[in-house]
C-alpha cells in the first residue's frame, strides 16, 4: 500500500505529528490554528482562481477586506477626515439657512464619517488582550458600535422626515440662498474628492471593498447635488422644492439603515454573508485539493472584523495520524494566506465511516 503522506502535499511542514493509531486507524485530530502560523511557512499557496467579490457600503461595519490591509486603513482614516470637512461647512451653512435637504444631506455624510467609529473601536479593544471571561477577546464591541451608529441614523432620517413635512405644512423663507447653493458644492466636491481617493488606493491594494467605498461615496455627491436643485426650486419661486428634497434624502437614510441593519445584525446573532461563507468552503476545498481529504462541515462567524472558522475533514481509516495533521497544516497555511483577516480556524480530522457490508 502507498505511503499516505505521498497523498498529503507539503507533508514537509508536519511538526510534532503523532504516530499512526493501531490497525492504521486515523485518530481524529483538532488543530486550532495560531493566527501567525503562516508566516513559518515556506510554500506558496497562491493559486489562479479569482477571488474578487462585489462589496456594499454598510454603515456601522468594517469591511474586513479594508481593514487587513495597512494602505486600506490609511485611506479609510483620510477618507473620514475629508468627510468631517464636508460636514463641519454644512453644518455653518445650515445654521445660516435653516434648509431641511442641506440637513439630509448633513446627516448622510455624518453617517458616512462615522463608519470610521467601530474601526477605532476595534483597534483600540484589539490592543487588550483577551481573559478568562472574554477568552474570545472583545471584537464584539465592534459590532455594538454598529448598532449604535445605526440608531443614531435611524433617529435622525426620523427628525429629518418630521422637519419636511412641518415644512411642507407651514413654509418658511430659506436664508442665504447663495451660501445654500455652495454648501451644495461643497457636499458634492467632498464626495467627489473622498471617492476619487478610495478609488485610487483600492485599485491600487486590489481591494473590492475600498473601491465599491469609493463608488459610494460618488453615489453621496449626487446626493449633494439635490440641495442644490432645491435651493434652485426655492430660488424661482417654489418653496416647497426644499422640504420635498429633503423628503427623498430622508428616504436613502432609510435605504442606508435598512441594508446596514441587516449586516450589523447578521454579525451580532454569529451570522455570515453568503458570499463570504463561499469564498471560505471554495478555499478550504481547494486547500484540500489532491489529498485523501473530504470537506464534510465547514462554519464560520465573525467577531468584530476578525472571521473564525471551524472545518470538519473526513479522510479514509487507513490514513495516519502524520497524514492528517499535514493535511490539516497545510490547509491552515493556504486559508491564512488567502484570507488575511482570518483570526483563527480549528480543523478537525475524522476517519470516514465506511459502510457496514452484509
Amino acid at each position: 500500500m502507498p505511503d499516505p503522506a505521498s497523498q498529503v502535499p507539503n507533508s514537509d511542514a508536519i511538526e510534532g505529528a503523532g504516530e499512526a493509531s493501531p490497525g492504521g486507524i486515523a485518530l481524529a485530530t483538532s488543530v486550532d490554528s495560531d493566527r501567525h502560523s503562516h508566516d513559518h511557512h515556506g510554500h506558496d499557496h497562491s493559486h489562479g482562481h479569482d477571488h474578487s467579490h462585489g462589496h456594499g457600503h454598510t454603515h456601522g461595519a468594517v469591511d474586513p477586506e479594508i481593514i487587513a490591509s495597512e494602505r486600506g486603513l490609511w485611506a479609510v482614516k483620510w477618507s473620514f477626515v475629508g468627510l468631517v470637512i464636508t460636514a463641519i461647512a454644512q453644518a455653518v451653512v445650515f445654521a445660516l439657512s435653516g434648509s431641511v435637504a442641506l440637513m439630509a444631506d448633513l446627516i448622510h455624510n455624518v453617517g458616512d464619517a462615522m463608519t470610521s467609529v467601530p474601526l477605532g473601536v476595534a483597534f483600540l479593544l484589539a490592543r487588550a488582550k483577551p481573559s478568562p471571561r472574554f477568552a474570545y477577546g472583545y471584537g464584539r464591541a465592534e459590532d455594538l458600535a454598529g448598532v449604535a451608529i445605526v440608531a443614531v441614523i435611524f433617529l435622525s432620517a426620523l427628525i429629518t422626515a418630521y422637519e419636511s413635512i412641518e415644512r411642507l405644512q407651514h413654509p418658511q423663507p430659506l436664508d442665504h440662498l447663495g451660501a445654500l447653493a455652495a454648501a451644495a458644492v461643497i457636499g458634492f466636491i467632498g464626495n467627489e474628492v473622498v471617492a476619487l481617493f478610495r478609488l485610487r488606493v483600492g485599485r491600487a491594494i486590489n481591494s473590492a471593498a475600498l473601491v465599491a467605498d469609493g463608488l459610494h461615496a460618488r453615489a453621496d455627491g449626487l446626493v449633494s447635488l439635490a440641495v442644490l436643485v432645491s435651493t434652485l426650486g426655492v430660488g424661482l419661486g417654489y418653496p416647497w422644492a426644499d422640504p420635498v428634497m429633503g423628503l427623498g434624502i430622508t428616504l436613502v437614510l432609510l435605504r442606508v439603515v435598512w441594508q446596514s441593519t441587516q449586516t450589523v445584525f447578521t454579525r451580532l446573532l454569529d451570522g455570515v454573508e453568503p458570499e463570504m461563507g463561499d469564498r471560505l468552503r471554495h478555499e478550504i476545498e481547494h486547500g484540500v485539493e489532491g489529498t485523501a481529504a473530504r470537506v464534510t462541515q465547514v462554519k464560520a462567524r465573525w467577531l468584530g472584523h476578525r472571521l473564525y472558522g471551524e472545518v470538519s475533514l473526513a479522510v479514509e481509516p487507513e490514513l495516519s495520524v502524520a497524514a492528517g495533521d499535514a493535511i490539516a497544516s497545510h490547509l491552515r497555511a493556504h486559508l491564512h494566506q488567502q484570507l488575511p483577516y482570518l483570526a483563527e480556524v480549528t480543523i478537525q480530522v475524522q476517519p470516514h465511516e465506511s459502510p457496514a457490508l452484509d
